[in-house]
């Protein structure tokens, strides 16, 4: 993996004067251009050996193009806020938008590499990570972001070199720190875990490029030449798309029998019964909110159902139970512009509640399967490898310590003709009723089998869907507050 950078790569100063302007030239220009396009990001990550220039690349970079539209984040081990969530959740935070670049100086392959070398991770540990980190950077390929990957090697005596030298330099001293000493003594581990990481997570629209550090006019050349052809080759392509998967149709429903359509919408409950339970589950819930152990949890509660179902008024019954300090209500519409600026998960990575908190999304993540297929904003592949990437996210969420509830309202169709009648002549109501509801109506078979294709493909052991027959609003909010309160119960238990 590392044997072609270790071959004492130079470039000698006449070389580098001469090539020097018309590269950072042409990076400028692909810069602007990038800017102007505004069609894809570009993520760059720096990584490798201590002391190989990764650092010294960065400033380069920012030298040689326009720094403003440049963020760079360098990033060391998570802050107590970033423990708090799911491991990915630091990353997708800083994600750059469209027409931006973002360079991460440690990355999401940093902790993992350390933990297993110093910290006594194990290898399945490892692999875990690699599984993790290859999902999460197809998804970001997928969804039109550029990401070019620096490895900067060195042998083990040029390392030694390089640390001893920066150790003798007054300027550079504070530079060389014990860790850099302790992780060189380490030096063997690290060459073979960082290759088997490699290895690993090269794949061809993200491949690893390994160059070797010691002399700083080949790394900047090499560096500068290799940005420069990746970011072109997308610029100058036709439509700044990496390019289309092509997709397997889904199974139809022949039958017509389907999750929907053999819910009970006939169940029911009596005012008195309801204002009983109510009061007990809320109280329930509430002291579960408050209880030492959900220090160590979060919950995040998902809210979709057919229009007019009653996801409103379920919402409130919940957070009627809370202290409004300790929850927030994410209310999901159509993407803003800076939305849809960044990959479609990315607005709601931004949302996931820190440990003891709790958020609740009316609408959610599951547009991309549900509305944008059935109203076709997007392509088909966009939403058939949209259930993966969710199973995923869901999967990230779960293992970061968040219990996930998952909520479909069902009402029937003449319930909610009878439900927008009543909002059209009720004044207070007739807010909640849209053109769009309208039309969706119209749409009702077409949305039916979308939604029964994401419970079928993202209905999973971690964050199964709880299908709630809507038909009685009493029913249906027992139903969930019942739901959410046995799921922490059964979560805190295990703590």
């Amino acid at each position: 993996m590392f044997a072609s950078a270790e071959l004492g790569h130079k470039i000698d100063k006449e070389t580098y004067d001469a090539e020097e302007p018309g590269l950072r030239a042409a990076l400028l220009d692909a810069q602007f251009d990038l800017a102007q396009q505004c069609r894809f990001p570009v993520v760059i990550l720096v990584g490798g050996v201590d002391g190989a220039g990764k650092g010294d690349t960065v400033n380069l970079l920012n030298a040689w193009m326009d720094p403003r539209h440049i963020a760079v984040n360098g990033l060391g081990a998570p802050a107590e806020e970033e423990r708090m969530r799911p491991e990915m959740w630091r990353f997708w935070r800083l994600l750059p938008p469209k027409g931006r670049i973002g360079i991460f100086l440690g990355s999401w392959y940093t902790q993992p590499i350390i933990g297993r070398v110093m910290d006594g991770g194990s290898a399945d540990q490892l692999d875990s990570a690699i599984d993790r980190i290859v999902r999460f950077e197809q998804m970001l390929i997928d969804e039109g972001v550029l990401l070019v990957k620096f490895w900067f090697h060195m042998s083990k005596e040029d390392q030694y070199r390089r640390l001893k030298r920066l150790q003798g330099n007054p300027a550079a001293r504070w530079r060389v720190t014990r860790t850099d000493w302790a992780r060189f003594r380490r030096y063997a581990d690290f060459r073979t875990v960082s290759a088997h990481t490699l290895r690993m997570t090269s794949s061809a629209a993200a491949p690893w490029i390994v160059l070797e550090g010691t002399d700083e006019r080949y790394r900047n050349l090499t560096v500068g030449k290799m940005l420069l052809a990746a970011m072109r080759k997308r610029l100058d392509s036709a439509d700044g798309k990496a390019g289309r998967a092509t997709t397997a149709p889904l199974p139809p429903h022949l039958d017509r029998r389907n999750v929907l359509a053999s819910l009970d919408l006939a169940s029911s409950l009596t005012k008195k019964a309801y204002e009983r339970k109510l009061e007990k589950w809320q109280g329930r819930l509430n002291l579960l909110s408050r209880d030492r152990r959900f220090r160590k949890r979060s919950l995040v509660v998902v809210f979709e159902g057919t229009d007019a179902a009653g996801k409103g008024g379920g919402i409130r019954r919940i957070t009627g139970a809370l202290d409004a300090r300790q929850y927030r209500l994410v209310p999901i519409a159509a993407p803003t512009e800076e939305e849809r600026a960044q990959p479609y998960l990315w607005r709601f990575w931004r949302h996931i509640p820190r440990h003891g908190n709790i958020t609740i999304f009316d609408r959610s993540w599951y547009g991309r399967v549900l509305v944008e297929r059935v109203e076709g904003y997007c392509s088909e592949s966009d939403w058939q490898r949209a259930y993966g990437e969710i199973n995923d996210f869901e999967w990230q969420l779960a293992d970061g310590g968040v219990v996930l509830v998952k909520f479909w309202l069902a009402i029937s169709k003449e319930e909610q003709l009878a439900r927008f009648k009543q909002r059209e002549e009720v004044s207070f109501k007739r807010f909640k009723l849209t053109p769009e509801d309208w039309r969706n109506r119209e749409k009702w078979d077409q949305y039916e089998e979308a939604v029964c294709d994401t419970v079928d493909r993202t209905s999973t052991e971690i964050a199964p869907w709880t299908l709630v027959p809507g038909n009685s609003r009493y029913h249906a909010r027992i139903m969930m507050l019942r739901t959410v309160v046995r799921r922490l119960e059964r979560v805190l238990a295990e703590v």
